[in-house]
């Protein structure tokens, strides 16, 4: 009968190291547990090297530079293995279902390691935890909240469905805002080869013919002159300046800062809020209906607001709360949010309805997010033309004013 050397916890706390024979590893793990003991890691002994030596060849890990995995892959993977799981599949059997089918990457390389941890006795949540670049707390928590409630297949799906929303809203505000980025990049790129190429023939012209020039065209062939010594600050000014913001966000203080004045931008500011509060109410939403801990559930939601200001307010919503607060009412205290928030979460404190109060609050926002890029977008179009407009109409006007002149002269 095979041995197998186990690792577990007692119920004071105390780690337990010991051998136990059993005709499989799922027999070996049912007895532990009948001693009153929560196993954290059992192997067969002197079979666990092996196993795992002919698994890797078997399968063979491939090379990959990085250790990140794509969102939409990992929702994807999310959405398949939640799938699986209603089906009513094994976890094991699951995973290898989804790696066999899965192209050559980390995500597969992740789920090669996973499958050997828990046919080594590891649980899914204990696996995932040991790839934090793939799967991040929110995601580890849930998955060991449904393992700790018996519910893993529910707890998927809403991860999922989780996954898919945040992924959506993402998708929206990205291609939203292709149009007037590229059509801004592109302007500046001709306007820089007008300056650069076009002006300078002109002036040589207007040198030739010995024309008094008028003001406009002065400055625009001053403008030029800068243009062709110095053009190698067009494409360096933006670089350095985002550089500038990443440095100061290294700092606590300069990350705090930068972030209030993008929430102080003139339109810009307002989506950003908005679509911070979104995603920090979906995800606090779907940790507390998964049974994840409160305290718990605001940590995650803090570390994964990506803004300086809301993580200082959730700071002080977790040490309130500690004191016996409300969160409602230490939201308040922050000031971060708008009223109509707060109070919709007051609710659902009250009628102990939290989570599906924070998911309505989420598809306000959502739509709230979609109406105000269309508004943005739809303002920067006439902006975008106005400005390039009278952009353009200075350079034809500071260059045809002393041409008509000069061909005045030339006529008469």
């Amino acid at each position: 009968m095979p041995v197998y050397q186990f690792e577990a916890v007692d119920t004071t706390g105390a780690v337990i190291r010991d051998t136990i024979e059993a005709p499989s590893i799922e027999d070996a793990q049912q007895q532990i547990r009948a001693m009153g003991y929560f196993v954290s890691r059992i192997d067969e002994r002197k079979a666990r090297t092996k196993r795992r030596t002919a698994r890797k060849k078997k399968q063979g890990k491939t090379f990959t530079i990085g250790n990140r995995v794509g969102a939409k892959q990992l929702c994807t993977f999310t959405r398949q293995f939640s799938v699986l799981q209603d089906a009513g599949l094994p976890i094991l059997r699951s995973l290898k279902i989804l790696e066999g089918q899965m192209k050559p990457g980390v995500l597969r390389n992740t789920l090669i390691d996973i499958i050997d941890d828990i046919e080594s006795g590891a649980t899914l949540s204990e696996a995932m935890a040991r790839h934090p670049k793939v799967f991040d707390r929110l995601y580890v928590n849930m998955i060991r909240a449904g393992e700790a409630g018996g519910a893993l297949e529910v707890i998927l799906r809403r991860l999922a469905e989780f996954k898919e929303k945040a992924q959506s809203l993402k998708r929206r505000i990205l291609s939203a805002m292709v149009y007037p980025v590229v059509v801004i990049t592109v302007a500046i790129a001709i306007l820089s080869a007008i300056l650069i190429f076009i002006v300078p023939k002109f002036k040589k012209i207007f040198e030739d013919f010995n024309t008094e020039l008028p003001k406009i065209t002065i400055t625009l062939l001053t403008i030029s002159d800068y243009a062709v010594q110095y053009w190698y600050l067009i494409p360096t000014i933006p670089a350095v300046f985002v550089l500038f913001i990443k440095l100061v966000r290294l700092l606590y203080w300069g990350r705090y800062v930068v972030d209030w004045i993008k929430l102080h931008l003139p339109v810009a500011g307002r989506l950003l809020e908005k679509t911070i509060i979104a995603r920090t109410s979906r995800t606090l939403g779907t940790l507390v209906s998964s049974g994840v801990p409160i305290l718990e559930a605001l940590a995650i939601v803090r570390d994964t607001t990506g803004n300086g200001v809301f993580e200082r307010a959730f700071d002080y919503v977790i040490t309130r709360i500690r004191e016996g607060d409300s969160i409602a009412q230490s939201l308040k205290e922050t000031r971060v949010m708008d009223d109509m928030v707060v109070n919709m979460i007051d609710v659902g404190e009250e009628t102990g309805d939290l989570d599906t109060m924070l998911n309505k609050i989420a598809d306000v926002y959502d739509e709230e997010v979609d109406a105000a890029v269309e508004g943005l977008v739809s303002m920067l179009e006439p902006i975008m033309i106005v400005v390039l407009g009278g952009i353009i109409g200075f350079i034809v006007i500071a260059l045809f004013m002393p041409l008509i002149k000069l061909i005045g002269e030339l006529s008469s």
